[in-house]
């Protein structure tokens, strides 16, 4: 027998029985959005923004168990979104829920739509310890450890950027390939849209006239550029002629939400105090990756990202990290240069600028999605679809630029704080 949650007695007045008492509004239909970590409310943003304006959606806001939940609380308190306890969430029915993690999914009593949370399907996924035995390794997203539960596939529909990833899901986990919609990649198109602003989010940055911008990305974990040690950011601020370059940080949220915001800060303070730019997590990441001159980065979303915008790319952390080998990053890891300890940092790009081909990064770009400029559209459609309304007509949606970057500031208190 099913626990259910005292209807009358719902924190919330959208999810109560008496709604029509204390409601101004009674919906249609009614929306679950459920946030892992902040990762994954920043790319779930991208899709339930498609439904603003339709007064038929009442949307909620759930936080999932995670390790990585640090953060998402005041996530969602600076949305100013509807948040019910995840407690309440699992035993309340909603039209549709929309997930960019998996953990958990299967205890919810609602169809789920899940997206993938950063650029396809790359970093491999182990086996939980304790969990079902003999679970093989497979890309996260892609692997029947993620997508089923006792036999059956979790997601209502799993969202995917590329025709190619069909392939590689029908060789992890071939029961969930009905389930698979190829949709694109709001990241990439929103890169699209930013590279002619390139020169206000140099601006914003504080990189002007020909200096070039060196843009080290760092993912999570000991893997990362970061986790292998620190000794490849110390090297580009040290090293590189303050009259020709300037460095930028873009970490991972993990790393900020794993370590606390302070730490962070203050674990860099020196590097800021000799130039380097730290930029906020706080603010879209994507108009820094538009304007770097050079990429130097590791086996995260954007060293991929990076890839398309022109910018040649070295590769740091673990020439080894875990990444699924048919994956556009270990393409991209096939053929970029690494980062080396026994030359200069400024010849190395140089002669990384020197030495790329364009076809290979475009090569690999492609790989990122297979419906560039669509994803919103496609999204939208998919969206209204199940949840079995008539989409408002309207003109159709398209990506919009990024808005700009901020960059930390040390002279403030407060953690994070970012002008």
């Amino acid at each position: 027998m099913s626990l259910t949650v005292p209807e009358p007695h719902a924190r919330h007045v959208p999810v109560r029985m008496d709604v029509d008492r204390w409601a101004t509004h009674r919906s249609r239909r009614r929306l679950l959005v459920v946030v892992h970590t902040v990762v994954t409310g920043q790319r779930l943003l991208d899709a339930i923004r498609l439904l603003e304006g339709d007064n038929r959606v009442q949307t909620f806001f759930t936080q999932a168990p995670d390790v990585f939940s640090n953060g998402v609380e005041a996530f969602l308190e600076r949305l100013g979104g509807l948040v019910l306890p995840w407690n309440q969430a699992v035993l309340t029915r909603f039209d549709l829920a929309l997930a960019a993690g998996h953990g958990n999914l299967h205890d919810l009593q609602t169809p789920v739509v899940v997206l993938p949370h950063g650029a396809g399907h790359n970093k491999v996924v182990h086996a939980v310890p304790g969990d079902r035995p003999a679970v093989p390794r497979g890309a996260y997203g892609l692997s029947r450890q993620r997508l089923m539960r006792d036999g059956a596939v979790v997601p209502e529909a799993i969202v995917l950027a590329h025709q190619e990833e069909l392939t590689r899901l029908g060789q992890d986990c071939p029961e969930a390939v009905p389930a698979a919609e190829v949709v694109g990649d709001p990241c990439f198109d929103r890169v699209s849209a930013s590279l002619p602003l390139r020169a206000l989010y140099r601006e914003a940055l504080g990189v002007r006239g020909r200096l070039r911008l060196v843009l080290a990305c760092s993912t999570w974990g000991p893997d990362s550029l970061l986790g292998h040690g620190w000794s490849s950011l110390e090297r580009l601020v040290a090293e590189l002629p303050k009259d020709e370059y300037r460095t930028a940080a873009l970490l991972h949220p993990h790393v900020w939400n794993a370590h606390g915001h302070w730490q962070v800060r203050a674990w860099l303070a020196e590097l800021v105090r000799a130039g380097l730019i730290l930029v906020s997590p706080h603010a879209d990441w994507t108009g820094a990756v538009v304007a770097a001159d050079h990429i130097v980065g590791d086996h995260g979303s954007v060293s991929l990202y990076g890839a398309m915008t022109g910018a040649p790319v070295l590769m740091a952390g673990r020439s080894d990290a875990a990444v699924d080998p048919g994956s556009p990053m270990a393409e991209l890891m096939s053929f970029a240069p690494r980062l080396r300890e026994d030359r200069p940092v400024w010849q190395q790009l140089k002669r990384s600028s020197v030495l790329r081909r364009a076809q290979r990064y475009e090569r690999v770009a492609a790989r990122i999605t297979s419906e560039p400029g669509r994803f919103a559209r496609r999204m939208r459609a998919l969206l209204y679809r199940k949840l079995r309304l008539r989409a408002p007509a309207v003109r159709g949606p398209v990506a919009e630029p990024a808005g700009l970057p901020l960059t930390v500031r040390y002279d403030d208190p407060g953690p994070g704080v970012s002008r």
